[in-house]
C-alpha cells in the first residue's frame, strides 16, 4: 500500500489552479494527509507574470506577506474539509523551487495544473510544469483545464483507473500505484498494453515473412506478460480488465480511456530510450497534452 503523507500543491491563482488543488485536497482527505501549498514569485517580476489576483501598478514586487494573505484564502476549502496546510512563498525560477520544495519535504506527491496562463503555454504542456515533470522524484498529479468532457474533481477517490504499461521500469512501478489507489478506493482497474502497429503493416508485402503471424505472436506475449504482472490476489479486492491492442499507443491510450469512463490515468514517466527519458516519454506526454483526465506519473527507480 502506498502512503502519502505531504501533498504539494504549487500555485498561481489562476481557475485551473485552484482545480488541481481540488484533487490534492481529495487526496489529502482520502490519505489523512498535509497539503503545502506553494507560490513561487519570479526574481524577475513583470506584467506577465503576476498572478491574476494581484494587479501591480509597478514592476515593484509583491510582498510576501500579500501573497500569504492570498495563499491563505485559497487554502481556505482545505480548512474547511479538515485537511491539514501550510502555505509557502519562494522567490526563484518556478520549476526549480517547486522540486528543491518536494525534495525538502518531502513531498509523497506533487498536485498542479498542465495549463500554463497562456494559451502557447498550454500547447506545449506548460514550461513549468515539463520541467517538474522530467525531473520530479516523487509521483506528480497533472490536472487538465476544464471542458465539456471534463470531470469534475473527486469527492473522494478515483472510482474507474487506466493503467497501460510498455514493461518498462517505470510502467512496473506505475502499476504497483495502480493496483494500491485500487485496492484502497475499491476501485475497477484497467491495465492495457499496446503492441505499437501502424495500420500500413498489414498491407505490406514481405515474401518470407508472416506479418500477421507476427504480430499475433507480440499481442500474445504481452497477454503472457500482463498475466503475469498482476498478483492474483489483486483480483479479489478489486475488478480488474486486461486488454492487449495494437495501434499507436496514446491514441489507444485515449480511445480505451474514454470508452472505459477512466476518471484517472496512471503512468509511468520515462520510455524505453534515451529520446524518450529527454522527452519524459513521448507517449505519455502526449497523453498529459491531450487528455481531460488527470494523469498521475510515476517515475522507475
Amino acid at each position: 500500500m502506498i502512503q502519502i503523507r505531504r501533498v504539494l500543491c504549487p500555485t498561481d491563482f489562476s481557475d485551473d489552479a485552484r482545480r488541481a488543488f481540488e484533487h490534492a485536497v481529495a487526496l489529502a482527505r482520502w490519505y489523512e494527509a498535509e497539503i503545502t501549498v506553494l507560490h513561487v514569485q519570479p526574481l524577475v517580476p513583470s506584467a506577465a507574470v503576476f498572478p491574476p489576483v494581484f494587479s501591480p501598478l509597478s514592476l515593484d514586487r509583491v510582498p510576501h506577506e500579500r501573497i500569504v494573505e492570498e495563499l491563505r484564502r485559497f487554502s481556505a476549502p482545505a480548512v474547511a474539509a479538515g485537511v491539514r496546510s501550510d502555505v509557502m512563498v519562494r522567490d526563484g525560477r518556478p520549476a526549480a523551487e517547486i522540486l528543491d520544495l518536494a525534495r525538502a519535504l518531502p513531498a509523497d506527491i506533487l498536485v498542479m495544473g498542465t495549463h500554463g496562463r497562456g494559451g502557447f503555454e498550454r500547447l506545449v504542456l506548460g514550461s513549468v510544469a515539463e520541467k517538474v515533470l522530467r525531473k520530479a522524484g516523487c509521483p506528480v498529479l497533472t490536472v487538465p483545464p476544464t471542458g465539456e468532457s471534463t470531470p469534475a474533481a473527486p469527492s473522494s477517490l478515483f472510482s474507474r483507473i487506466l493503467c497501460p504499461v510498455d514493461f518498462s521500469p517505470s510502467s512496473a512501478r506505475a502499476l504497483d500505484y495502480a493496483l494500491s489507489l485500487a485496492q484502497e478506493a475499491k476501485a475497477s482497474l484497467s491495465v492495457l498494453h499496446v503492441v505499437e502497429w501502424s495500420p500500413g503493416e498489414e498491407v505490406r508485402e514481405h515474401r518470407h515473412f508472416d506479418v500477421a503471424g507476427y504480430r499475433r505472436y507480440l499481442e500474445e506475449e504481452a497477454c503472457r506478460l500482463l498475466r503475469a504482472r498482476i498478483p492474483e490476489e489483486a483480483r479479489l479486492w478489486c475488478e480488474m480488465h486486461e486488454r492487449v491492442v495494437s495501434g499507436k499507443a496514446y491514441l489507444e491510450i485515449e480511445r480505451e480511456a474514454r470508452e472505459g469512463k477512466a476518471d484517472l490515468i496512471v503512468m509511468g514517466v520515462q520510455g524505453r530510450g534515451a529520446l524518450d527519458l529527454m522527452l519524459f516519454g513521448s507517449t505519455t506526454h502526449h497523453v498529459i497534452r491531450e487528455s481531460h483526465l488527470p494523469v498521475l506519473t510515476v517515475r522507475g527507480r
